[in-house]
């Protein structure tokens, strides 16, 4: 399977989650609204969430994906094999003894994310509470990007990608059934959603099972001291458990630039969190889409070709993904920025979610556009780092970047508020990716094929052609007063995002960029 049908068959599953997830968040907008609940459950969520993206998806994938493949290059599926059991082995008991640990301490990890929400005292307990709901979540979590990286390096990407949408599934089934019935219950509606994060969990899982038995790379988990001591006696484990060492510190780092945001949003304007969290959801379809598309199906191919010792491939595969980030982000950015608005109200502007959350959260989605581009490019760039086993620049650089983020949020907060904390990480985002692209290129690792600049201005074109469209799209209708003709403005938000997507197409094939190229790849 070549790399643009692996990245669109992982693009068009995350976009299914996506979707699922957004209707999730109409669902919970119109459903419990913007309150100092809904602040305490995102608080809880991103708890599980903020540790999952540290320890599964993050530091944890960085390290063990490169080392499974070159391990499968190397050594064939029996080596492969039992790497993944004492993995397996060691994260499963880790585990067991953190979500332990997490649900006694969820009091002060709930201070440290938000302790502005202790003006509150009730939605302080109720956020306590449900983050000891809901911390095992990354139990869960974690094991699925164990399989998840085992089935990526098998080049079985479906799975994998398809999983988000079990999460999706249940917590709008929690809204449609759970809700009502702890309402009749005489409980808070809002815990309907703690029991639908974990049975997503249990879920996502499941799913993975089947093609893990199907590859034989189901993980035997040993039971006992001796399992332990032997799981940690490989040297494969061992080398893993070095990279990510500096792998966690990197992915914390912007784990910790969030919970730094999260806590500044409780300090201001009640519903800043919300608006914020809205916010990432609508930022997290093109970062998705794109970045994290790009960066699951090149991760594993970029660890074979450096082990192959395959250069010429490896600075081929980089360039095609940044190629294709360009061709595919530049136009988003542009439309989160003049084009927020609209977005906001027709995905959110229902039942308690009024005209003044719409214009808070477009403000935040405006932001995130600033540095679209450069949230997407990492997910590409990085993966250049971590194919030849090097976790540590990558993480001297989010150190950087994290500085200088909340330096810029000393100076933007008092004049920006909310709207501050997403514009910050997007100047961060950009930081970031150039500084990764200028050190893959001045070490030799990437080396820019032909044709570089004249790409760059087609794609600007095209780009400022689409956003002529979308400034007057968003000018010329009413999409606040549209809000009781529902279908209607859904129409004619489609429709313009359709017509937008079209000229900008048209316009790259009129000045001569070959989108077949990527196709072919």
């Amino acid at each position: 399977m070549s790399l643009f049908k692996s990245a669109s068959t992982v693009s068009l599953l995350t976009l299914a989650s996506r979707i699922t997830g957004l209707i999730r968040d109409v669902l919970m907008t119109s459903v419990f609204g913007v309150s100092a609940m809904t602040d305490a459950f995102y608080v809880a969520f991103r708890i599980p969430n903020l540790f999952r993206r540290v320890f599964g998806e993050g530091a944890f994938s960085q390290a063990f994906v490169p080392v499974l493949a070159a391990t499968k290059t190397q050594q064939g599926d029996a080596g492969a094999k039992a790497l993944v059991d004492h993995v397996g082995t060691l994260l499963t008991w880790l585990l067991v003894l953190f979500c332990v640990a997490g649900v006694v301490g969820a009091p002060l990890m709930v201070w440290a994310m938000a302790s502005g929400l202790q003006r509150n005292p009730e939605s302080f307990e109720s956020a306590v509470l449900m983050t000891r709901w809901m911390f095992p979540y990354i139990g869960f979590m974690s094991l699925v990007a164990l399989a998840g990286g085992i089935l990526n390096t098998w080049r079985r990407f479906a799975v994998p990608a398809a999983a988000p949408v079990l999460l999706n599934v249940a917590l709008i089934l929690s809204i449609v059934l759970g809700a009502p019935w702890f309402r009749r219950m005489g409980i808070e509606p809002i815990y309907a959603q703690c029991a639908g994060v974990m049975v997503g969990g249990v879920l996502q899982l499941a799913l993975q099972i089947p093609a893990l038995r199907a590859l034989g790379m189901m993980p035997r988990v040993g039971l006992g001291l001796r399992a332990i001591r032997t799981a940690w006696a490989d040297p494969d484990t061992r080398r893993i458990a070095r990279l990510m060492l500096p792998a966690l510190i990197g992915v914390s780092v912007a784990q910790i630039s969030l919970l730094i945001n999260t806590q500044i949003a409780s300090h201001l304007a009640t519903g800043s969190v919300s608006w914020i969290t809205n916010a990432d959801r609508l930022m997290e379809f093109p970062t998705a889409l794109l970045g994290v598309a790009l960066g699951v199906v090149l991760m594993p191919q970029l660890s074979a070709a450096r082990a192959a010792k395959d250069d010429a491939r490896y600075s081929a595969m980089l360039d095609w993904g940044l190629r294709l980030v360009v061709l595919l982000s530049v136009p988003c950015a542009l439309a989160l920025l003049v084009f927020s608005r609209p977005l906001v109200a027709v995905l959110f502007h229902n039942g308690a979610f009024n005209e003044f959350h719409v214009q808070r959260t477009s403000l935040a989605l405006m932001g995130y556009g600033v540095g679209l581009v450069g949230l997407v490019a990492v997910k590409v760039l990085a993966p250049g780092y971590y194919a030849r086993h090097d976790t540590r620049t990558p993480m001297l650089i989010a150190v950087a970047v994290l500085l200088l983020t909340q330096l810029l949020n000393v100076v933007l907060v008092p004049i920006l508020q909310h709207a501050a904390l997403t514009l910050t990480i997007a100047i961060g985002a950009m930081v970031n990716a150039t500084w990764l692209l200028v050190g893959l290129i001045r070490r030799g690792s990437y080396k820019p094929l032909p044709g570089w600049g004249r790409f760059l201005l087609q794609v600007l074109l095209a780009t400022l052609v689409l956003g002529a469209l979308l400034v007057w799209g968003d000018r010329h209708f009413d999409w606040i007063g549209l809000q009781a003709q529902r279908l209607l403005r859904i129409g004619l938000l489609a429709a313009l995002v359709a017509g937008a997507a079209l000229l900008y197409f048209t316009v790259l094939a009129l000045v001569g960029v070959r989108l077949r190229s990527f196709v072919r790849h």
